[in-house]
């Protein structure tokens, strides 16, 4: 963990800190425990492969799937990409949302040039799905509708249920990116009626370069093609070596996330509205976005009128925060999430994401206030 002299850490939803029960999981699979669990002819892979089992159950019941339901991949990227490439061929119909993550919006885009017809569906002010809008948009080709849990940048939950009923009234397969939603709130599949759904372990708390694919076995509405060839490991659909470590960590992370949910997430909410409350008090026209209540408990995106995002950021160095997605930090454009809900490119440009976390505390969402609203004053004060 960073020292007392670090900034205020609010952008948990780029990442979250490894936690140490999770690295101590890990560790014995980066030393002693080295196996290649495909190595079946002796105790160092029996080993690895027992414990990628039990990561596997942990993973699988933290979200309500069997454990041959969960395909560990390299993150909720490599998920989502093969969740659209793998099930979709040249002629079928996509459809997805406006507000969806560049790992969805970019494969989309790849998949257009190579013959696939893609709908994008619009979102309402608050950034959410209606399930009317996809019903006009399914045709007699569309072969699979993806859309996110919970947003990334303004926390905003879709109406996954809904959503998912309304494909498969014609059969239509449906993903879901949950990578922003594990840990946060509630994810079970059944309960969400969905046939693929992408996750991440280093949204919650878990290490980088680990993910999984969950696919939906009975009834089979969908089996992606495989994206990697090689050695047939993951059943045959995702082939190459397993990152045993990464794995590991994924399936105790996932867990202590379920076993400390519901109260994990009413503490977050708490200093959520702690946060926002302060902000809207000491910064005049402060503008929240996104759904006011159906979103993560963590996330809040606030505008600042007549302060651009970066200018504020930079002049408050004391919290570390971001503009938006972390993938997509690079880019000088305005919030593709924000300009679909609506919003003016002076009010996308003003916006910075707040994403509180395990280890946030009440006096560092105070300070984090007194750090944004002197920031704030001061950038408002040059400008005139």
């Amino acid at each position: 963990m960073p020292g007392e002299t670090s900034p205020i850490y609010l952008d948990n939803n780029a990442t979250t800190p490894l936690e140490g029960r999770v690295l101590e999981t890990m560790l014995p699979y980066l030393k002693e425990n080295f196996g290649n669990p495909s190595s079946s002819t002796h105790a160092y892979g029996w080993t690895a492969e027992a414990a990628v089992d039990v990561a596997r159950e942990e993973l699988a019941a933290t979200v309500g799937a069997s454990p041959e339901e969960i395909f560990f991949t390299s993150g909720a990227t490599e998920a989502d990409n093969w969740a659209l490439s793998g099930t979709l061929r040249p002629g079928d119909h996509l459809v997805i949302s406006a507000t969806e993550h560049e790992a969805i919006l970019e494969t989309a885009g790849h998949l257009e040039r190579s013959g696939i017809r893609v709908t994008v569906l619009p979102v309402d002010r608050f950034g959410m799905v209606r399930p009317e809008d996809l019903r006009d948009a399914l045709e007699p080709e569309t072969k699979l509708v993806s859309v996110m849990l919970a947003n990334n940048e303004t926390g905003t939950i879709n109406p996954i249920r809904e959503l998912a009923e309304v494909a498969h009234e014609r059969s239509v397969p449906f993903h879901t990116d949950a990578a922003q939603a594990l840990g946060k709130i509630p994810v079970d599949v059944e309960d969400l009626g969905v046939d693929l759904m992408s996750l991440s372990a280093h949204k919650c708390y878990g290490p980088k370069g680990v993910g999984a694919l969950y696919i939906r076995r009975r009834p089979r509405r969908v089996r992606p093609e495989p994206l990697l060839y090689g050695g047939g490991q993951e059943w045959g659909l995702r082939s190459g070596t397993l990152n045993v470590p990464g794995i590991v960590g994924f399936g105790r992370a996932a867990a202590l996330t379920a076993g400390s949910l519901p109260e994990e997430g009413e503490r977050l909410r708490k200093l959520r509205d702690s946060l926002w409350r302060g902000i809207s008090s000491r910064i005049p026209g402060a503008r929240l976005n996104g759904h006011p209540e159906r979103r993560l408990p963590n996330t809040l995106n606030v505008s600042f009128p007549g302060v651009r995002a970066g200018d504020l950021l930079a002049e408050m160095p004391e919290v570390a925060a971001s503009a938006g997605s972390a993938c997509a930090s690079a880019s000088p454009e305005p919030s593709h999430v924000l300009r679909a809900m609506g919003l003016e490119e002076d009010v996308t440009l003003s916006s910075i994401r707040l994403s509180l976390g395990r280890f946030t505390t009440q006096d560092e969402v105070e300070k984090a206030v007194k750090h944004l609203a002197r920031s704030a004053s001061m950038l408002r004060a040059s400008i005139t």
